[in-house]
């Protein structure tokens, strides 16, 4: 057996999880959350993360039952992320591993919710949509790397939802695109937003300045609510997202779609991208709030996989950075 402990702070989630040969044994998180209309800074949020990593670390030994002998590997995110948090989270991980004397594994954030998915989900080699506040991209895997097949050309979908709450100061408890969700569904009226799907891609930056201005007149004067606004701006965002996912199943002839990342527990785009899966004769795959936003297991099973295939990070290689994508990963565990 092989127990690999994973170390996830890459953004506002500070997480440590634990992963035995495919069980999840612990997976306890905290979020930083701010005010309403406020974001969250790199240099706040990695002081957060510094203030409970430790206590984090416990929880995650005690709820597995396990001690640090136990431990066969120590798994961190070396990025993509916001760079603050991304050194808290790897100086105590290289720390751990150099006081336990484990192996250390530096991990694709990325990576991390595809293997997520594919464990918990059963998948078996899905088209994914990756859709978090950092990244939006549609992944198919073809010899030894996730390919990108079509991806935001500016800000990602996560991104849009949290700075258009800001602008009607919707709360960040638990999160504001939680929040949004639950506006959307008492939402009556559709307001037509731009549509901006560029061959495989996508862009979201010119929604967000057209909504923002739009919401400013038409709240002054009545015209919609908020909740219209959340339910019309979903819709739109969420369309175009089906839209690509569903011509990058055609090209890879696909049967199967995996929704990752910390946007695909929103149940309405589960529930658009189910009706074009069923059109379609596919299956639709997703996990809920547990394992979609960031934690700490992701990150130890993407571990555990490359681990088993023979990866390890030595001390000098073990940095972080900020721009780390997708398809840079050999993908060495599957065939």
């Amino acid at each position: 057996m092989t127990v690999v402990i994973g170390f996830e702070g890459s953004a506002n989630k500070i997480g440590v999880g634990i992963i035995r040969d495919g069980e999840v044994l612990s997976n306890p998180r905290r979020t930083y959350i701010t005010p309403p209309g406020q974001g969250f800074l790199p240099g706040e949020t990695a002081k957060h993360h510094r203030s409970v990593i430790l206590t984090v670390v416990r929880e995650a030994l005690d709820e597995a039952g396990l001690k640090p002998a136990d431990i066969d590997c120590v798994a961190y995110t070396k990025g993509p992320g916001m760079g603050a948090p991304l050194v808290t989270v790897a100086i105590v991980a290289r720390t751990v591993a150099q006081l336990w004397g484990k192996p250390l594994l530096g991990v694709n954030h990325c990576i991390g919710h595809i293997e997520m998915g594919r464990l918990i989900t059963g998948a078996q080699n899905p088209t994914v949509l990756y859709v978090s506040g950092g990244n939006t991209q549609v992944i198919a895997y073809s010899e030894r790397r996730y390919r990108i097949f079509g991806e935001t050309i500016d800000i990602a979908v996560g991104n849009c939802l949290d700075r258009f709450a800001r602008v009607i100061k919707i709360s960040n408890d638990p999160s504001p695109g939680y929040n949004i969700e639950q506006m959307a569904k008492k939402g009556t009226q559709y307001i037509e937003l731009p549509y901006t799907v560029k061959g495989m891609d996508v862009s979201f930056s010119g929604i967000l300045s057209y909504i923002e201005e739009a919401a400013r007149k038409m709240l002054r004067v009545g015209q919609c609510t908020p909740e219209d606004l959340c339910f019309s701006l979903q819709e739109t965002l969420f369309a175009m997202l089906v839209e690509i996912t569903e011509r990058a199943m055609a090209h890879c002839s696909s049967q199967e779609v995996l929704i990752v990342g910390g946007v695909g527990c929103n149940l309405r785009l589960q529930e658009m991208m189910g009706v074009m899966c069923k059109e379609r004769g596919a299956r639709l795959f997703a996990t809920d709030e547990r394992f979609c936003i960031d934690n700490g297991a992701m990150i130890a099973q993407a571990g555990w996989e490359m681990f088993r295939s023979g990866h390890v990070t030595e001390l000098p290689d073990s940095w972080i950075t900020q721009r780390y994508r997708t398809d840079e990963v050999e993908i060495t565990w599957r065939n």
